[in-house]
């Protein structure tokens, strides 16, 4: 088999288990240009071009360096639109949606947009400023900040790749906008415990989703107009679509859900996870495919008890039931931005998972969610990282680190194997 490991693979090979190999439809994959400008062509709502007027300073925000999104096209079909409405080059600025990851560096940027990479700047998170407030579930208001290049345009367009989000069920939409370029008041609320734990919070979900509502009230609060969005399976790019950014994301997460689904009707002893580029860079972002396949719909590694729906087992248990085993380059090791950092900081202090879990449960800054999530899955499974760069590093998050995918799974066991881990949504064949 061969599995993704940064921007290549890696062969890897079994013989002495039971190995089942899930890999769903995967799709047909299209041409990002025709494909999205298709979708401009017919948009949910007004073209780009009757929203905006000649004398309009306008803000592109984009996604940064850990989604594969072909920003150097969405940007150039962007600004043609604009051009058409009579806005020029100098009164289009590009924001690098970053949250609170790193900044791009100059040759990323080129790579990312092309020519269209002096218009850009890097998101500064702690610059940004208030422009709003959105309600919460609880009916408590939280203040909506953003970057201020964003806050003063009068026209706000985005980016954005819809793929399936550990919590707001699918990224992209006023996602981009909303976390990328805006501030710590945001990000606590929402990917604080609180919200985390909340009915239908959950990865793949997009209605009935307290998170993917917050989102969307705050992109409306932040003044989203406009935004152009793909989204992928394993074949490649799927579909693109343009306009409002609540039905893009529905439209766009409904044509991924079709091609990344895979029904399941056992449990495995270990679990497989393929990531590669970008998301296999870091630990911070790898992990994701420990916790997209732990803590969706379907638990591959979990017993009957918690697939009919026991809340306690998935709330306890030993870290010693299963295993997930995931190769990763880790080249950046933990990670080098605010949210990274205080991911490595909470895991590597950690006595236990039970431990960090439980402190976790009271509170913890933005960007640090991550472990909390990551906690949920040690305590009840053992998470090997394999083939990286950071061993150490891995080590010291409360991870096991392994030379290779053999090395980390027993002989004679029941394994999944996910080739591309954050590209696959497992279900029950019994749903």
């Amino acid at each position: 088999m061969n599995l993704p490991y940064g921007d290549a693979t890696i062969d890897v090979s079994l013989p002495d288990c039971n190995v089942t190999v899930a890999d769903p439809p995967g799709g047909d994959p299209v041409d990002p240009r025709e494909a999205a400008e298709e979708a401009m062509a017919d948009p949910h709502g007004p073209p780009l071009s009757e929203r905006v007027s000649s004398a309009d300073e306008v803000a592109i925000v984009v996604t940064d360096v850990t989604r594969a999104t072909p920003d150097d096209v969405l940007v150039d079909l962007l600004v043609a639109d604009l051009r058409e409405a009579g806005v020029s080059r100098d009164q289009i600025s590009v924001v690098v949606g970053l949250g609170l990851h790193r900044p791009m560096t100059d040759e990323e940027l080129r790579t990312a947009l092309g020519g269209y990479a002096d218009l850009a700047e890097n998101h500064d998170a702690e610059a940004a400023e208030v422009v709003g407030e959105v309600e919460g579930p609880d009916d408590e208001f939280v203040p909506v900040e953003l970057n201020p290049t964003v806050a003063e345009a009068d026209a706000v367009v985005s980016t954005g790749m819809v793929e399936p989000h550990q919590y707001a069920g699918f990224s992209g939409g006023a996602k981009t906008v909303a976390v990328g370029a805006g501030g710590e008041s945001l990000i606590r609320y929402t990917h604080g415990p609180a919200m985390l734990s909340r009915e239908g919070v959950r990865l793949g979900r997009v209605e009935g989703n307290p998170f993917r509502a917050m989102l969307d009230r705050a992109g409306d609060a932040a003044g989203v107009d406009f935004c152009l969005n793909v989204t992928h399976g394993s074949a490649g790019l799927l579909g693109a679509s343009a306009g409002d950014h609540r039905k893009v994301v529905r439209d766009l997460a409904e044509l991924c859900k079709r091609n990344i689904s895979i029904s399941l009707d056992q449990t495995y002893d270990a679990v497989v996870a393929g990531v590669g580029a970008p998301k296999d860079a870091n630990l911070y972002q790898a992990t994701r495919a420990a916790t997209y396949l732990a803590l969706g719909d379907y638990d591959p590694l979990a017993s009957p008890a918690r697939h009919a729906g026991d809340a306690s087992q998935r709330e306890g248990g030993s870290g010693t039931s299963g295993r997930i085993v995931v190769p990763a380059r880790l080249q950046e090791g933990a990670g080098e931005g605010t949210g990274e950092k205080r991911f490595y900081d909470w895991l590597s202090g950690a006595e236990s998972a039970d431990a960090l879990y439980d402190e976790m449960r009271q509170g913890y800054e933005p960007g640090a969610q991550r472990a909390f999530v990551v906690a949920r899955v040690l305590r009840e499974y053992d998470l090997y990282v394999t083939n990286s760069e950071s061993p150490e590093v891995v080590e010291e998050c409360l991870m096991h680190a392994r030379e290779s995918v053999v090395d980390a799974v027993e002989p004679g066991s029941d394994v999944l194997v996910v080739p591309d881990a954050l590209d696959t949504l497992l279900t029950s064949a019994e749903s």
